[in-house]
């Protein structure tokens, strides 16, 4: 299913990852039971998040070590703020043996203009 998604995407190719509008980074990781990784810092990810997220904070000296607990074999649904710290992360993502990286476009700002479901405190 996540292959017809795919066609309403932008690929960027420099980093490796696959940029979703907010509708679309939605609806696949409704449709995947994804694993969808919020890289914003602790105290912004307890503020607000997208449902069944986990936070890895991109600051943290243990960031690769904490990708890299993941399961490489399975898609992989990133997201910060604005989309700044989530494009830096993606060569990690790949690095760390990720084929398949999404990246939210536009972060969680972009997914928060668009009113999407979101878990505040």
């Amino acid at each position: 299913m996540l292959t017809i998604f795919m066609l309403n995407c932008q690929s960027d190719s420099v980093k490796g990852a696959i940029k979703l509008s907010p509708k679309i980074f939605k609806d696949s990781i409704i449709s995947n039971g994804a694993q969808v990784v919020d890289v914003r810092t602790p105290k912004e990810f307890h503020i607000d998040r997208i449902e069944n997220a986990v936070n890895i904070d991109y600051f943290s000296e243990n960031f690769t070590d904490s990708i890299s607990l993941l399961n490489t074999k399975k898609p992989v649904f990133i997201y910060c703020r604005s989309g700044k710290r989530s494009t830096n992360s993606i060569p990690m993502f790949k690095k760390a043996g990720f084929k398949y990286v999404y990246e939210l476009e536009g972060g969680f700002l972009n997914w928060k203009k668009e009113s999407l479901k979101s878990i505040s405190k």
